[in-house]
C-alpha cells in the first residue's frame, strides 16, 4: 500500500515510525515532513494546508490511502476532497472537524445531545461577554471559538483580568479565531488525554494520556501546543474507560450521525474528571501531539489495519489494539522564547546519541537540515524525547538523562516536571 502522511511535526513522526512497522505499508510518503521523517521515510515539500497541491500529488503518485495529521487541512476540507476522488483516506470530513474547529459548535451540540461539560455561554459582542462574567464566578475559563494553535483558551483569575483578556480577543489577539468568544464555568478536578477510532457508526476505545499545556515548571506560564505527556495515568480504570464511552463518545458518535456529519477519524478528548463523573471540556479531531508519541510507543500492534478499517467504516471487522504495560513518558524541547518569538536555525546535536541509550526513542518536530547535513532547528516545538520504562519513575529518569547526557542544544529548554504528579 501506497500511503500519503499528511503532516510534519513531532505526532507525524511517531505515526510514521509505527506505520511503516505494518507489513501493508510498502511505501510511505510524508508532507511536508521534517527531518526525523525524512529519515525514514520520503518527504516532499507540500505544506499540509496547500490542499490544491496535495489532491494533484494524491492522484498524479497513484496514492491508495492518505492518513491527515494536522488540524488546518481537517478544517481546510481535504478530506472532502479525497472523497470525492474516491481515495480513502483517514480523517474527519470538514462538517465532522468541527467538532475541534468550533468550540461554540462543540459545545451546542453537548446541550443537544446530553453530554456532560461545563455550563457556558457563546458571544460575538465584546460587551455581551463582559456582562456574562456577572453571572459567574472566578477563575473564568475564556476559549476562542476557532483554531489557535492550542493557545485560545485563558484562565482569569480576577474579573478585571477576564476583562482585559476579553479586549484582547475582541482586539484580534487570536485573529478570526476570536472573533467569537466561549465563556465557560471553571471545572474543578483533574484533567485527561482519552483517545478513541471512530467510523462513523462505531466507536473504539484506545487508551489515556496526561498532557502538559503551560510553558514553565508548575503548570506556570502561557499555554502552548503542549509540554510534554505520560501515559498511563495511575487511577484510571476500565470502569472509568465505559463511563467515558457511555456519556460522552459514543453519544457523540450517535449524534454526530444523527446530524449528517459521520465521524470517521480518531477523537482526542480532553475530559476534566470532577466529582460528579467526566465531564468534556473540549474535543480535537486528530491526535494529540505530544500525546499520540506515547500512544504509539506503547502500543503493542499494528496500527495501519485499525486507520484503514476505521475509514472503511469496518471497525466491528478489525482487532482490537494490544498495548504494553510499560509506562512511557514524552519530554517536549522548545526554542528558547517559546511559545512568544524564538529564533530559528539554532543547531542540534546528540539526537543519534540519545536514540541509542535503552528505552529512549526522540520524535522530530520543528527540524530540519541544512545543505550540508547539520540539524537545525526550524519550529516553536523542536524535539520529543520519548522513554518507557518499568515504572513511570524509569520512563521519565531515562527521558530526562537523554537530554541531559546527549542531547546538545543550547538554544533550547524543557520542563522539568512532566509526569511529576504521577509519582
Amino acid at each position: 500500500m501506497k500511503i500519503l502522511l499528511v503532516g510534519g511535526g513531532g505526532r507525524e513522526h511517531a505515526l510514521a515510525w509505527k506505520i511503516l512497522q505494518s507489513p501493508l505499508c510498502k511505501h510511505l510518503i510524508c508532507a511536508p515532513g521534517n527531518a526525523g521523517i525524512a529519515e525514514i521515510a520520503d518527504c516532499v515539500n507540500i505544506a499540509a494546508d496547500d490542499i490544491e497541491s496535495l489532491i494533484s500529488f494524491v492522484q498524479n503518485e497513484s496514492i491508495n490511502f492518505v492518513i491527515v495529521g494536522p488540524e488546518a487541512p481537517l478544517a481546510l476540507g481535504l478530506v472532502d476532497r479525497l472523497n470525492a476522488l474516491g481515495i480513502l483516506c483517514f480523517g474527519p470530513t470538514e462538517k465532522a472537524a468541527m467538532l475541534e474547529t468550533s468550540k461554540a459548535f462543540t459545545k451546542d451540540f453537548c446541550t443537544r445531545h446530553n453530554i456532560p461539560t461545563a455550563r457556558y455561554d457563546v458571544f460575538t459582542e465584546l460587551a455581551d461577554a463582559k456582562a456574562y462574567l456577572g453571572e459567574m464566578q472566578a477563575p473564568y475559563v475564556l476559549k476562542a471559538d476557532g483554531l489557535a494553535a492550542g493557545k485560545g483558551v485563558v484562565i482569569a483569575e480576577t474579573r478585571e483580568i477576564a476583562e482585559s483578556e476579553l479586549n484582547e480577543f475582541f482586539s484580534g489577539k487570536f485573529g478570526e479565531a476570536g472573533s467569537c468568544v466561549v465563556i465557560e464555568e471553571f471545572m474543578h478536578g483533574h484533567e485527561i488525554s482519552f483517545f478513541a477510532l471512530a467510523d462513523g457508526n462505531i466507536v473504539m476505545p484506545l487508551i489515556e494520556a496526561q498532557d502538559h499545556k503551560r510553558a514553565f515548571d508548575g503548570d506556570k506560564g502561557p499555554n502552548t501546543g503542549g509540554m510534554g505527556a505520560y501515559s498511563p495515568v495511575p487511577d484510571f480504570d476500565q470502569t472509568t474507560v465505559e463511563l467515558i464511552m457511555e456519556t460522552i463518545l459514543e453519544p457523540t458518535v450517535r449524534g454526530m450521525a444523527q446530524e449528517g456529519a459521520p465521524f470517521i477519524g480518531v477523537f482526542f478528548a480532553g475530559l476534566m474528571m470532577t466529582n460528579e463523573g467526566p465531564k468534556l471540556i473540549e474535543y480535537n479531531a486528530r491526535f494529540g501531539d505530544p500525546e499520540c508519541q506515547v500512544l504509539m510507543r506503547r502500543l503493542r500492534t499494528d496500527f495501519l489495519p485499525l486507520l484503514i478499517a476505521a475509514s472503511k467504516g469496518e471497525l466491528d471487522k478489525a482487532p482490537q489494539p494490544q498495548w504494553s504495560f510499560n509506562p512511557v513518558a514524552n519530554v517536549v524541547m522548545a526554542a528558547n522564547g517559546y511559545p512568544g518569538a524564538y529564533e530559528k536555525d539554532t543547531p542540534i546535536k546528540g539526537v543519534d546519541a540519545a536514540n541509542l541509550m535503552e528505552g529512549v526513542q526522540v520524535f522530530h518536530a520543528g527540524t530540519k537540515r541544512t545543505d550540508d547535513g547539520q540539524l537545525v532547528a526550524a519550529g516553536g516545538r523542536v524535539l520529543n524525547i520519548t522513554a518507557d520504562g518499568s515504572t513511570i519513575e524509569q520512563a521519565i529518569t531515562r527521558a530526562y538523562t537523554a537530554i541531559d547526557q546527549a542531547i546538545d542544544w543550547p538554544d533550547g529548554f524543557c520542563r522539568r516536571d512532566i509526569a511529576k504528579q504521577a509519582l
